[in-house]
């Protein structure tokens, strides 16, 4: 699967932006999209995702502000963060895993300033 990631960009503390990611493919089964986010010296952290179920899965710090969504007819999954706060600064990178296939799209950075 190949995964395009936009949408980022510099904002205030407070403000919101939507990050899209736009798959080649968006399977009906046994599919998993998530956001990832990176910051220097750390490993990716998970921050959201969506399965072909519609489940979804949110980091805690995370919950309340953003959600995940999809739309099928675009092959796109969609973040939208809310209220962003400065710790949410980071290349943000989605992700499709499908059984044992995990595929990473570019990343696309997020900045809060306070």
């Amino acid at each position: 699967v190949q995964l395009q990631a936009s949408g980022g960009g510099v904002v205030q503390a407070g403000e919101s932006l939507r990050l899209s990611c736009a798959a080649s493919e968006i399977s009906y089964t046994n599919q998993l999209i998530g956001w990832y986010r990176q910051t220097p010296g750390r490993q990716r952290d998970f921050v959201a995702s969506i399965r072909s179920t519609g489940r979804v899965n949110l980091a805690d710090s995370v919950k309340g502000r953003f959600t995940i969504s999809r739309d099928r007819a675009k092959n796109t999954v969609y973040l939208q963060m809310n209220s962003l706060k400065p710790e949410d600064t980071g290349v943000y990178y989605c992700m499709s895993q499908r059984g044992s296939y995990e595929d990473w799209g570019q990343g696309t950075l997020v900045t809060v300033s306070s």
